[in-house]
């Protein structure tokens, strides 16, 4: 019997795009394969938010689905830590 994990990141809200989609920043780094120093990366990807919960800055959980149009093949499943506006 084999489990049908979704893969799920971490990531911060940029921009809200339209009604229900949103773009999420991922950050990470990555070892260089000569120089050895590490070198920061990001991903941005296209969002469902079906629910309209997350907002500009907040940190959100994401998962995999099928794709909901040309650039959305994410939907949120939980907002970890909404942002604190000074």
């Amino acid at each position: 019997m084999q489990e049908n994990r979704q893969k799920t990141l971490t990531g911060v809200v940029k921009s809200i795009s339209g009604k229900k989609s949103i773009r999420v920043e991922i950050q990470y780094r990555i070892k260089h394969p000569k120089y050895n120093k590490y070198i920061r990366r990001r991903t941005r990807l296209g969002v469902h938010d079906e629910h309209e919960l997350a907002g500009l800055g907040d940190t959100v959980e994401i998962a995999e689905c099928r794709p909901m149009s040309k650039t959305k093949s994410w939907r949120v499943v939980k907002v970890a830590q909404k942002a604190v506006m000074v």
